[in-house]
């Protein structure tokens, strides 16, 4: 065994690696999409019946499904253009290292704490709010077009943003880590027209920005005072305190957090057997 061959070796290694950590780098992001995620799953299933009809020969639907495959990419460019454009934007912004900051498990319940404070106030006043939280995928954008605050977060600060006349009033804070990082913050709306006819802006901005990030937005609304949490394109809507602290927390939670406690779990559950 030569110093070539080991050198040789080492490099085809390095090589597969990095095509692996390519790959599931833009599938992170891509799931991190809920848009882009719809499409790549309905991609994925024009392939699937594609070598279904190959297999049954169903040539009139194989004859379609390569017209489709052949011009598919070029009209996806261009009707989903903002869509993809998003996802490069993202693999820019997205912390390599994860969040700025990994909260201890007593920052994280100050955190909840003092929001679900300010949320419980907002709810019994009626005033709207709008409080992103910042994950995995950087949110440094929306910040850079906002009101600049970097402090410690508490409810009495988070009150007096949102309080009515106050100039932030309308749009959103972001927080990264346990500090309000800005106020005023204004955020893409949601499409899907299945839950924007029946919502309000700050609704359709929190769901919007979490079908584009990982985020976690928290939603109080002005006329009704119910409080809504969305993530990951979906909204939990009309919580209650408890409901929305007990979410909130489990939101938070780092994932080797929950890969932990499913591991817990399950030898418990061994254990019962």
């Amino acid at each position: 065994m030569t110093i070539d061959f080991i050198v040789s070796t080492l490099m085809k290694i390095i090589d597969v690696a990095l095509v692996w950590y390519f790959l599931y780098y833009i599938f992170k992001n891509v799931r991190n999409n809920v848009k882009m995620s719809l499409l790549f799953k309905g991609i994925l299933f024009i392939l699937i019946v594609k070598l279904v009809s190959d297999w049954l020969g169903l040539v009139t639907i194989g004859l379609l499904l390569e017209y489709v495959i052949m011009w598919g990419p070029l009209a996806l460019i261009i009707i989903f253009q903002p869509e993809i454009r998003n996802v490069l934007e993202q693999l820019g912004k997205t912390q390599l290292l994860g969040r700025h900051k990994v909260l201890s498990v007593g920052e994280r319940e100050k955190l909840v704490h003092e929001i679900t404070l300010a949320v419980e106030y907002l709810k019994k006043t009626r005033i709207g709010a709008l409080i992103v939280i910042e994950r995995d995928v950087s949110l440094r954008d929306y910040i850079e077009r906002s009101k600049k605050i970097y402090a410690d977060i508490t409810s009495e600060l988070l009150i007096a943003i949102f309080f009515p006349n106050n100039p932030l009033h309308d749009g959103g804070v972001i927080i990264q880590g346990d500090r309000i990082s800005c106020a005023g913050a204004v955020f893409p709306t949601s499409v899907d027209m299945k839950i924007v006819k029946r919502l309000g802006t700050r609704h359709r901005a929190a769901l919007g920005i979490s079908e584009e990030t990982d985020c976690i937005s928290i939603i109080v609304s002005e006329e009704t005072g119910r409080i809504s949490i969305a993530s990951n394109g979906e909204l939990n809507y009309n919580l209650t305190i408890d409901d929305f602290t007990e979410i909130l927390l489990d939101e938070l939670k780092p994932k080797n957090d929950i890969v932990v406690e499913e591991e817990v779990e399950g030898i418990n559950d061994e254990d019962n057997q």
